[in-house]
């Protein structure tokens, strides 16, 4: 029965995926029709051959299916699901005009007598007009589209429909956490409704107000009589020793088996992959989401945002140039050794704040205070102000650091925070940054190292180029000017 509804659900998807797939090829080919045609074709064929549409749907729902956005995932965030639906879209576009200049389609390849169009300032023929059309479309009515299924879902779900209900085996601790954990998200219509004791025998009759079945060896009869969409393992490591034989068990039953592991999530600043090399699976524990196609993208915005800063405050930073020389004796850049992406040691770069020592050394390590009697007129000015960072866009540049992420800091500092602060260390699964998710939320400063750190390691954990744009965008309104910032 369960299977019956997912395939008439998936139908339905499909079917509703393909219509806004027909309506973006159309409102895609009316822009070319009016921007440079503007006539109505005279044979009926045009109207299916023009569009697109008997390319374009099919290569859709391929690309949709090929990022699994067909298969039962109610775990999925509203982040992830139009990510997905804007990625399958532009990789649908690309296909498709590698395929219709495959075909050799007159109607997009062809010599266009009827003129051509202007669009951001580019001349462009009918063809390329309706497909770079196309490609802007596309993607916002798919994404759109998702969001506003996935909503829909979630609002059912919450009001105690569309639910499924499953089976935890685990009564500990780690079977109570799944219980909660999928009662407070309550949008994935996910309910536990019965447990098994993860013993070999029990007495336990309830757990969290929901009946206790039986043990581990009552999981034949259990399974036939209540017939649980789902089966959640939730072994604590001490029974480790069971979970083949369960799984073998569970063989005999047509129903999804999801293993939670018994691990704490603070040993879990990364989201956990699974892949497969040659048959054997490998758990990727503890990985930087920075590596691969993300690092490449967040490199190219460093250079791109490090050249554009440096060419709009070049000026600025002459005039600073020219105060702090003028305002006390002493070099104009001040330089201090950081630690960076995987422990990698370099010379951060300041315009100077402070009055000049011959050796910083004899100066006590730690963050400066409030009205610290070492810092000058000016240096404390341009410190209120974040302009004392700008020669960090230097940084950027090199590859030494990033315009977003934790803020890099002095090597005996971090030889003291990672004893004292469990979990410090997986900071530098990042490359350090000028601007971070925990500046732009005002731990500036001599300000809590404990929650500092815990929106460093959320932003290393939700890691996106999207979240990285969005911080340089509240940079402008909160990383500049701010009460911690001295």
């Amino acid at each position: 029965m369960l299977r019956q509804r997912h395939q008439l659900f998936v139908t339905l998807l499909v079917g509703a995926d393909a219509f806004i797939v027909v309506v973006a090829c159309f409102l895609a080919w009316c822009i070319r029709r009016d921007q440079v045609e503007r006539w109505t074709p005279e044979k009926w064929e045009t109207w299916f051959k023009e569009p697109l549409v008997l390319f374009a749907v099919p290569i859709v729902l391929a690309s949709m299916w090929a990022l699994g956005m067909y298969r039962p995932r109610r775990d999925r965030t509203l982040s992830g699901e139009i990510g997905h639906a804007v990625k399958a879209a532009l990789s649908s576009v690309a296909a498709l005009v590698v395929f219709l200049w495959l075909v050799g389609n007159r109607a997009i390849t062809g010599d266009a007598p009827y003129g051509t169009a202007r669009l951001f300032g580019v001349e462009m023929d009918p063809g390329r007009l309706q497909l770079v059309s196309l490609a802007l479309i596309l993607p916002v009515m798919l994404g759109l589209h998702r969001f506003g299924f996935r909503l829909f879902l979630r609002t059912i779900r919450r009001r105690g429909w569309n639910l499924r209900h499953v089976l935890v085996i685990g009564v500990g601790r780690l079977g109570q956490i799944t219980c909660r954990t999928l009662d407070r998200n309550s949008w994935t219509g996910i309910h536990v409704a019965n447990f098994l004791s993860h013993h070999d025998a029990t007495k336990r009759t309830t757990c969290l107000g929901r009946p206790v079945l039986g043990a581990l060896g009552d999981l034949e009869s259990v399974m036939e009589r209540i017939r649980p969409d789902a089966v959640y393992l939730a072994i604590p490591t001490s029974r480790a020793g069971v979970l083949p034989g369960l799984l073998k068990r569970l063989e005999r039953y047509s129903v999804s088996v999801r293993i939670v592991p018994d691990v704490h999530p603070r040993y879990l600043p990364q989201n956990m992959v699974v892949n497969e090399l040659d048959g054997m699976p490998i758990l990727s524990y503890r990985e930087s989401p920075l590596y691969g196609l993300g690092g490449i993208t967040k490199r190219l915005l460093d250079m791109l945002g490090s050249l554009s800063g440096i060419l709009l405050f070049g000026p600025l930073m002459l005039m600073i140039v020219a105060i702090v020389k003028l305002s006390s004796p002493g070099p104009v850049i001040f330089r201090q050794r950081r630690v960076s992406l995987g422990g990698q040691k370099f010379n951060i770069y300041k315009f100077r704040t402070m009055y000049y020592v011959e050796d910083e050394r004899s100066e006590p390590a730690g963050w400066t205070r409030r009205d610290d009697p070492r810092i000058t007129p000016i240096g404390r000015w341009l410190r209120r102000t974040s302009l004392d960072e700008l020669p960090q866009l230097f940084n950027v540049l090199f590859g030494e650091m990033s315009l977003v992420g934790p803020r890099p800091e002095r090597p005996e500092l971090i030889a003291q925070f990672r004893e004292d602060w469990r979990g410090y260390m997986l900071r530098q699964h990042a490359k350090a940054g000028i601007t971070g998710w925990a500046q732009v939320n005002g731990l500036r400063g001599d300000t809590s190292l404990k929650k500092r750190l815990q929106y460093d390691l959320f932003y290393i954990r939700n890691w996106s180029l999207w979240f990285d744009l969005k911080i340089l965008w509240l940079t402008l309104f909160r990383g500049f000017v701010h009460r911690n910032a001295h």
